[in-house]
């Protein structure tokens, strides 16, 4: 077992120091924690990018801690196995000095760790957001409240503007004087609600596919950055440019020694011809798949993302159509000044369905309230232990209607017109299309609040303009599917780079919210329709919803080829709202006319 260790180690481009050490302890954990080797290395790349650990070595220092993460995560995962079962903490000391403590309607379970008690768990209604500081949750009785855990662009806050991020005693919400409301322009929000999905053809799939290789081709034809693209498959002793789809020539991972490009039909008939990778020393793919054609093409370069293009500025009667409120010349104008708060679900712990978090999130909202607010799935989690073992007595539709929309209701209520709230699905919602593409949500909110809540329900993924700020937005873990996927070789002076932004950069610099293919069917219902689906525009936002460690990031992108200025692009992974029993993190964001001068925060509820 020593061997596939480390043979799943390397196959991921990890190498091993202290390598008797670290083998035996992993040796131990897979015995400990019932793990093979392929899952072992697995837990370690979660590990790896949490932790964001310099280099691609395996070091015995870390083992400590990666003993605690392999620990955390099965015990997350008993919880949502045993949905009946509470593992206590330190955070449930204070809970009991100061409850008196009533029989237990169950038998417990003891160990010298862990003590679960096992029994009925009996669950108050909680309506609209009021929040009763009195219930006795792991989460309502913690102390600390929206600790900031990150900070983006601090030097701005420093310079007087500190006040604009300052966090407040959650005793009690004060009205505000509202802002300005935002824009909002719809560019790209499909499929529609109703669609029917699964009936894709296979022919269908080819066309896809092979139209999204010839959008390549034809973007670097007119870009002539880099000559006239050739085909691939043929023999010749000259540099050539070829344009294709990386894939991998079996069902394993991708490597070194298994990757291949397919090219169009125009050009080389659809052919595959294996890559000899061996001369690069950077590169960092990921597969689209499957057989070689016979020889191979020596690479000396890899260029993985398309030419932006300045598209010139004519006025559009559409958009001035979708937008009529902020037409030039109105009392007031678009600027590119947008305030957003951005948080993605679960909404609730696992211990109970009470939705504390979002109601704190709202509250919080209410204080310091942005143009934009983004609520991005999963809202009802199928993925609950309580969800999964059938405990609600409501429908799922009727425990979102309640505990979800009447909340934002009384937000929107609060605060008036001067907010906007975004709404996206995840393919986790139990009440929703398990398929992605995912039509957006259909809700029927009261009349006067119509514009603010039912309008802005997306499709994910989704594009929209907001204050001339585009925003993507997307709620499938593509960060995690790609860093599972991704084959990387770096220099020695870059191997501790960035690899969250790597992973990032993948998703703008191919355009596509979903560029991995085929699709990790543990993940996706179905890709439904054509994958233009997702397609990127230029956006100066992207926001994905990751379970990797929560970051904001400003990426530089490929040059735009008629101003020569590199296009940048702000990215953000919110986290998770709720983390087990315990609070996660949100966003909270000023874009102040670029992605350069925009500041954040990361803040843990």
């Amino acid at each position: 077992m020593e061997e596939e260790i480390k043979s799943e180690f390397l196959r991921s481009g990890f190498s091993l120091s202290d390598e008797g050490q670290v083998l035996q302890q992993c040796l131990a954990f897979c015995i400990n924690h019932s793990l093979s080797p392929s899952d072992l290395v697995s837990h370690w790349e979660v590990y790896y990018l949490n932790r964001q650990l310099s280099g691609f070595k395996v070091d015995y220092a870390h083992m400590n801690g990666f003993q605690s993460h392999i620990q955390t995560e099965q015990k997350e995962n008993m919880i949502r196995e045993e949905s009946r079962l509470h593992i206590y903490s330190s955070n449930d000391v204070d809970i009991f000095s100061n409850t008196p403590v009533c029989p237990s309607e169950g038998p417990y379970i003891e160990s010298d760790n862990i003590m679960a008690v096992s029994g009925t768990n009996k669950r108050s209604s909680v309506k609209g957001s009021s929040v009763n500081s009195n219930r006795l949750t792991p989460f309502g009785q913690r102390t600390k409240k929206f600790v900031v855990q990150l900070t983006f662009n601090p030097q701005d806050m420093e310079n007087g503007k500190r006040e604009d991020f300052e966090i407040q005693d959650d005793d009690f919400i004060r009205r505000v004087k509202p802002g300005e409301r935002c824009s909002l322009q719809i560019y790209c929000s499909r499929p529609t609600s109703g669609c029917r999905f699964m009936y894709d053809k296979i022919e269908e799939k080819f066309v896809s596919l092979e139209n999204r290789i010839r959008k390549h081709i034809s973007a670097f034809a007119v870009s002539g950055l880099h000559g006239e693209p050739a085909d691939a498959s043929l023999a010749s002793q000259k540099s050539i440019f070829a344009v294709g789809m990386v894939c991998c020539d079996g069902e394993g991972r991708l490597n070194k020694n298994s990757a291949l490009l397919q090219g169009c039909l125009e050009h080389s008939g659809g052919q595959r011809v294996r890559l000899d990778l061996h001369n690069l020393v950077n590169f960092s793919l990921f597969p689209d798949r499957h057989n070689p054609s016979g020889h191979c093409l020596i690479v000396s370069k890899v260029i993985d993302f398309l030419p932006i293009f300045v598209p010139p500025i004519t006025p559009s009667a559409k958009k001035q159509v979708m937008d009529k409120e902020y037409l030039p010349g109105s009392i007031i104008e678009k600027t590119k000044l947008l305030s957003l708060i951005i948080a993605a679900g679960p909404f609730t712990t696992s211990d109970n369905l009470l939705f504390e978090p979002l109601a704190d999130l709202l509250a919080y909202a209410s204080r310091k309230p942005p143009q934009l607010l983004i609520l991005m799935g999963p809202f009802i989690d199928s993925e609950h232990p309580e969800v999964k073992k059938g405990a609600p007595s409501k429908s799922f539709d009727d425990i979102f209607n309640v505990e979800i929309i009447t909340r934002l209701q009384d937000y929107v209520g609060f605060l008036g017109s001067a907010v906007r709230v975004v709404l996206l699905p995840a393919t986790r919602d139990a009440n929703h299309d398990y398929v992605y593409p995912q039509p957006a949500f259909e809700i029927f909110p009261h009349e006067e609040i119509k514009n603010q809540v039912q309008y802005s329900c997306l499709a994910n993924p989704s594009m929209f303009g907001a204050n001339e700020v585009t925003v993507g937005c997307n709620t499938v873990d593509i960060l995690k599917q790609l860093s599972s996927e991704e084959i990387s070789v770096m220099l020695p002076d870059v191997s501790s780079g960035d690899r969250l932004g790597r992973l990032a950069s993948h998703v703008l610099s191919q355009r596509s919210f979903y560029p991995l293919y085929p699709p990790q069917s543990t993940s996706l219902g179905s890709i439904s329709g054509s994958r233009s689906f997702g397609d990127i525009s230029d956006p100066g936002y992207s926001t994905d919803a990751s379970d990797l460690t929560p970051f904001v990031k400003v990426l530089s992108l490929a040059e735009r080829s008629e101003t020569g200025e590199p296009a940048r692009c702000v990215c953000v992974n919110p986290g998770r709202l709720a983390k087990g029993i315990g609070g996660g993190t949100f966003a909270e964001l000023l874009y102040d006319t670029s992605p350069d001068k925009t500041r954040a925060l990361i803040l843990r509820i």
